[in-house]
């Protein structure tokens, strides 16, 4: 955890819990994401989980050109700017290119670079240079051992704040599947190590052109996460996933997000006392 010891607004790092990322795909309004922001913080308050509230500021990465992808970027980042200040909550936010990497910097806690980009020298370095905790999504293309040269490339930039996370590797043309193998093994490189829960349960390139989900098995992907030792759990969650404007096929329910983390918090319990 020494890495999320630099976001000082992080509470609860002494818990033994594992840490959270959570909130809406995207920022679709500012009463959108307060909400989820306040709702999500009051359950990791009462199971005393690091909490970090997650939105992306623009959708880059779509199916389709007529898909939503976003607010306006000055208009999102300052929304996340008041989750950051006025709710005293550390935020994460996706950048796509290493001019992006400066701006949103001013605004959020963590950089995230998003599975696609993995591999992008020069985001990587911009992100590095910012000081700001990075996190490195793995590519559904790479493996976990290859996870290694994309966090060095943060390391050797001057940044050691560096996560990674896992969101499924491609199988076939329209599936994900998640290898809790490449927990230990990304963990082995001395980084936390994060299980996208939501995002692994995705059914991309579908004929519609509308990506598909399978969100019936988010605890199922969650639990094994967290029995397999995840240091960080990541998920996007929406008071409505039916009307949400990106990813609302693969996402949690709020209303089920208290249960959830219940179950996970007592196996993060027993696995501890191994």
């Amino acid at each position: 955890m020494n890495v999320l010891n630099s976001i000082t607004s992080i509470k609860h790092l002494d818990s033994g819990n594992f840490f959270l990322m959570a909130g809406p795909c995207v920022v679709e309004s500012e009463e959108l994401a307060i909400t989820v922001a306040e709702k999500v913080s009051a359950i990791a308050e009462k199971f005393k989980i690091p909490y970090i509230f997650k939105a992306s500021y623009r959708k880059a990465n779509r199916s389709r050109i007529d898909s939503f992808s976003g607010i306006g970027d000055l208009k999102a980042l300052k929304i996340l700017q008041k989750i950051r200040t006025q709710l005293q909550l550390p935020v994460v936010t996706d950048i796509h290119s290493a001019e992006e990497a400066g701006i949103a910097a001013e605004y959020v806690d963590v950089l995230q670079i998003p599975a696609f980009l993995c591999r992008q020298t020069d985001l990587l370095i911009a992100a590095a240079k910012t000081g700001r905790v990075v996190n490195i999504k793995k590519g559904q293309f790479v493996s976990p051992e290859s996870m290694k040269y994309a966090a060095q490339k943060v390391v050797d930039s001057g940044n050691s704040k560096v996560i990674l996370t896992d969101r499924g590797t491609q199988f076939g043309y329209q599936d994900l599947i998640v290898d809790f193998r490449g927990i230990p093994q990304m963990r082995a490189f001395g980084f936390p190590v994060v299980v996208d829960v939501t995002h692994s349960l995705q059914q991309p390139n579908q004929t519609s052109g509308v990506t598909g989900g399978r969100p019936d098995l988010i605890e199922t992907i969650a639990r094994a996460a967290v029995a397999t030792g995840a240091d960080g759990i990541f998920m996007e969650t929406h008071p409505n996933p039916a009307v949400a404007l990106s990813d609302g096929a693969n996402m949690l329910d709020l209303k089920y997000m208290e249960e959830l983390m219940n179950h996970l918090v007592q196996i993060r319990q027993v696995i501890r006392n191994f």
